[in-house]
């Protein structure tokens, strides 16, 4: 029988030892990776997660595993230290800045703010790098237009409260996460793909959700789970082990 990440976040609800140790085993590598990348550190993200009533485990959408691990990330965005801003630049300006792109090009820029390379941003949306270099300069200069001091890297610099500011812009008509990941998977329509960017291209909300979603993909991918003997120590730490199996022993 193949445990589920549903499994484990309904396990986990019901504070069952399964559950968390399957959570320990299979997501601390992932919490690593996201960690290296947004800053903070894993042991207080682990602990942060295994508090009752924790926001990852609160819901559950057709994409159980990505879901969640998109959630995580948020969480993980939202509780490391904000890097200093020199020259703040707000979503309002970004938008009305990039207006004109289209919907892939928005989200080529909107990587960009999440400290994604050209070569990451590339292998995400799955494209040429040199094309995403091009977008990248050509977005700059169309944000350079709209203010009054500007530097190459200040959409990255910005990354943390814009991505915020996008996170907290959902309206009724936003979609959830299983469109865009039909999207990235190639299980959407191209109609179903037309309308979505008919909505996606005037979101800064749904460019931002659709962005994550893209990392999500490559932040699973090639994650390998811990060893049991690699989880021991951070499952002592979480206070999530070995009385039961005392008990399953006898």
């Amino acid at each position: 029988m193949i445990y589920t990440c549903y499994e484990m976040i309904r396990d986990c609800r019901a504070d069952k030892v399964e559950g968390w140790s399957y959570f320990v085993a299979n997501y601390t590598p992932v919490i690593a990776k996201l960690v290296a990348h947004y800053g903070g550190d894993v042991e207080s993200t682990l602990i942060a997660l295994r508090q009752p009533g924790s926001g990852p485990f609160q819901s559950m959408e057709p994409s159980p595993e990505r879901w969640f691990v998109g959630e995580v990330r948020q969480r993980i965005v939202a509780a490391a230290p904000a890097p200093k801003v020199e020259m703040p630049l707000d979503l309002e300006t970004v938008a009305a800045a990039l207006e004109p792109l289209t919907t892939t090009e928005k989200q080529v820029a909107w990587f960009e703010s999440m400290r994604f390379s050209p070569p990451q941003t590339a292998e995400a949306l799955r494209m040429a790098p040199a094309t995403v270099e091009k977008i990248r300069q050509r977005a700059g200069e169309m944000i350079r237009a709209k203010v009054d001091s500007w530097r190459r890297d200040m959409l990255a610099e910005n990354g943390r409260s814009l991505g915020r500011e996008a996170a907290q812009a959902e309206t009724k008509d936003c979609l959830p996460s299983k469109t865009f990941l039909d999207i990235l998977d190639g299980r959407s329509t191209w109609r179903g793909r037309e309308e979505t960017e008919s909505h996606a291209g005037k979101c800064w909300h749904c460019i931002d959700h659709f962005c994550r979603m893209a990392e999500v993909i490559e932040v699973l991918r090639g994650v390998k789970p811990l060893s049991e003997s690699d989880a021991a120590p951070w499952k002592k730490k979480l206070g999530i082990e070995t009385a039961k199996k005392a008990f399953w022993r006898r």
